[in-house]
């Protein structure tokens, strides 16, 4: 948790260090919100653009893990609901009462399970204890949980082990799985040894907090951890704070530890005898899917974790609904597709895990105000709250929803209040959706009035209350195949497919209403389509559909009558190789570091990369002469990544204009892209070599690129 905020202060200072013209230019002219507009945009399917990878577990029906299945529902304990007053931190980072316990989460249990959530993740539940004369800062660091002091205790301040075990009992009756919050990594410095006498090393220090973990010397330390609580209480698995932190030839053996004492468990899920799930997900925040499964998920032939959370689609969706933290934005439809190309970088056996947000990233709804898009009085605020959650039920693989968010939680003015952040307010973006939770039916606090919702707030949450029991109702939408349809500026559209279940998911990510017509061999239909959350049927109609989606506005309907055939999909291949000079894999190098007089380079969530840290030599870019940058890079394999053309101190960096999507063999114009957010993501469809080709005009500014395939 320290490390994620000094990196996450440290990524902000880099920004700021690196040109912010355009997102200081918005934050300062406050643009005014997007109006809905009444203009219609018109499209018109004849065949669907691709069959998608489906290489993952959850895109292959016939593998039928439960795992594909989990609806999480995350609690930031100190900030959830307080409903034990022998149990309060009293400080904590953000803005909540800071009295949250475990017992509060043990009342929430039927409200979530309402929400059609199957699955509670708790953030660290063990004992932090005070070292003498330490800061209020570490006081609040205590109360998240994330440097422990005593693994095998439950810390008071968030109730007792009876309290826990009962919380574990409750969620099992009524069906759902409950995930325990493990840091393996790192731990804080009064550290005591487990109930078979271990104790983990001191490793490299954490500021003045506590030390990191060693491995292998701490293997079997974490590996009794792990195995204690499945034990003790029959827990279901784990969320791995900080991942990267631990090898993954550790993560792999205690994977095992935690799989063989799961086999060796049982316990009543909804009266059903069952073992423990045993389930694990890692956080690897900060960077691309390539260092996610090199440090997560490793490979088929060397698995090391099951699962990891998806931070490269979620920054997908949020730039395509709303902003990502760095004011990044307004990005087309097709920004989703990319987005889940790059789950080609991931191993089969990897079970990505999607979310909106968590207790580290800013909540949707103050995205949508640091954007200066809608805010909780603007209908179009709610609509794209429901557009986002869409995606994530149509999403194959578990998922994950911070307690909050299903009610379009935020903080008033945060966007303002953020502009005089210290570290310590707690309105840093680190700190800032950890707010008093909002349950329905539940008083906040001891003593204190019952929650009742707003009407925007129910409807919302009703909404995903449908969307939830839909997803559970049909395995193509969890753990089916996905064939794109469809996508452009405005429209999205997926088929997926499971056994006998068949789903067409749409939505239009702006605000202009969509007309759209589908010829039936395009989504492999021959009959009516099902709307599976209103009443509204589409017929078939002279060999199409036409279904017309306002804008911010999803529908998800059930094939009934799929043809043997499926989708009839566009075999042309666009070639890879371009024309021209940007396209030449063998220009000679010309004396001088051209124009921009400095030394450029592909920086990106590559293999290698380091999420747009490393500037490698086999990406170092030449001069050509005429203003033409190239360098030729061997790709190894078939895969999808976000990059940039910069500096080493950012002080020049260049995309695709308005972020949009490399396509290979084609120049596209670019143009100066500062800040996090504004990269483009790149498809490489198969492996080979490439030349990667920029040019600048007279300005410095803008200029035109290219990727080609090398003949």
């Amino acid at each position: 948790m320290l490390r994620k905020t000094l990196l996450a202060l440290s990524i902000s200072a880099l920004l700021s260090a690196c040109s912010t013209t355009s997102e200081t230019a918005i934050n300062q002219s406050k643009v005014a919100k997007s109006a809905i507009s009444s203009k219609i945009h018109s499209v018109n399917v004849t065949q669907a653009k691709s069959a998608s990878d489906n290489h993952l577990i959850c895109n292959q029906p016939q593998s039928n893990k439960p795992a594909c299945n989990l609806r999480m529902y995350q609690v930031m304990v100190e900030s959830f609901i307080d409903a034990d007053s022998n149990a309060d931190f009293g400080t904590a980072y953000g803005t909540s009462h800071h009295k949250g316990d475990i017992a509060g989460i043990t009342a929430s249990l039927d409200y979530i399970k309402s929400l059609g959530m199957n699955t509670v993740w708790l953030t660290p539940i063990f004992e932090s204890v005070a070292i003498e004369g330490q800061s209020d800062w570490i006081d609040r660091l205590d109360a998240t949980g994330y440097f422990a002091s005593n693994y095998f205790k439950i810390d008071p301040h968030f109730g007792t082990l009876a309290q826990a075990k009962e919380l574990v009992k409750q969620a099992h009756a009524k069906g759902m799985y409950v995930i325990f919050d493990g840091v393996f990594g790192h731990h804080k410095g009064n550290v005591v040894p487990s109930p078979e006498g271990r104790l983990p090393t001191s490793g490299a220090p954490v500021g003045n907090v506590g030390f990191e973990a060693k491995y292998p010397d701490d293997l079997a330390f974490y590996k009794e951890v792990a195995t204690y609580w499945v034990n003790e209480l029959q827990i279901d698995g784990w969320r791995l704070d900080q991942a990267y932190q631990v090898p993954v030839k550790d993560w792999a053996e205690i994977r095992k530890a935690v799989e063989k004492a799961s086999a060796a468990q049982t316990y009543k899920l909804a009266g059903q005898k069952v073992n423990p799930l045993g389930y694990m997900v890692a956080e690897i925040w900060r960077t691309g899917a390539n260092d996610i499964a090199l440090q997560g998920y490793g490979s088929d032939k060397a698995q090391a974790l099951p699962s990891a959370f998806d931070f490269p689609v979620r920054y997908s969706v949020v730039q395509t609904f709303a902003v990502d933290e760095n004011s990044g934005g307004n990005r087309p439809a097709t920004h989703l597709d990319d987005g889940l190309f790059s789950h080609m970088a991931y191993p089969e056996h990897a079970m990505p895990n999607l979310m909106l947000g968590n207790h580290d990233l800013v909540r949707f709804g103050d995205l949508l105000q640091r954007g200066y898009i809608a805010d909780p009085k603007d209908p179009e605020y709610w609509d794209r709250h429901k557009a986002a959650f869409s995606f994530m039920a149509a999403y194959s693989g578990p998922i994950t929803i911070y307690y909050g968010e299903e009610i379009g939680d935020q903080v008033d003015d945060f966007e303002a209040k953020y502009q005089n952040c210290d570290g310590a307010s707690g309105l840093c973006d680190d700190h800032v959706a950890r707010t008093s939770a909002k349950i329905e039916g539940i008083a906040t606090t001891v003593g204190g009035k019952v929650t009742v919702l707003n009407k925007q707030e129910a409807d919302l949450k009703n909404y995903v209350s449908s969307l939830m029991a839909m997803r559970a109702a049909n395995p193509a939408l969890y753990n089916g195949s996905r064939t794109h349809i469809y996508s452009d500026e405005n429209v999205y559209i997926d088929r997926k497919d499971a056994a006998d279940d068949h789903v067409l998911y749409l939505v239009n990510t702006k605000g202009k209403e969509a007309k759209i017509k589908l010829k039936s061999s395009a989504i492999g239909s021959e009959g009516e389509l099902t709307n599976l959350l209103a009443k509204q049927n589409v017929s078939l109609i002279n060999g199409q559909y036409e279904i017309t989606l306002p804008g911010f506005t999803a529908a998800f309907y059930k094939i009934t009558s799929p043809t043997k055939a499926g989708p009839s999909i566009n075999t042309k291949v666009a070639s890879l190789t371009g024309t021209g000079i940007l396209a030449k894999c063998d220009a000679p190098t010309v004396k001088g570091k051209g124009p921009l007089e400095k030394t450029m380079w592909i920086r990106g969530t590559y293999k290698g990369g380091d999420g747009f840290n490393a500037t490698p030599t086999s990406r170092k870019f030449k001069y050509k002469g005429n203003g033409v940058y190239q360098v030729v890079v061997k790709e190894a394999k078939p895969g999808a990544f976000a990059f940039k053309f910069a500096a080493a101190d950012w002080s020049s960096e260049f995309a695709v204009v308005k972020s949009k999507s490399v396509i290979i063999g084609q120049e596209q114009p670019i143009q100066t892209a500062s800040g996090y957010g504004t990269e483009s993501p790149i498809t490489i469809p198969e492996a080979g070599t490439y030349v990667y080709s920029f040019k600048v005009d007279k300005s410095l500014h803008s200029g035109t690129m290219m990727v080609s395939k090398c003949k």
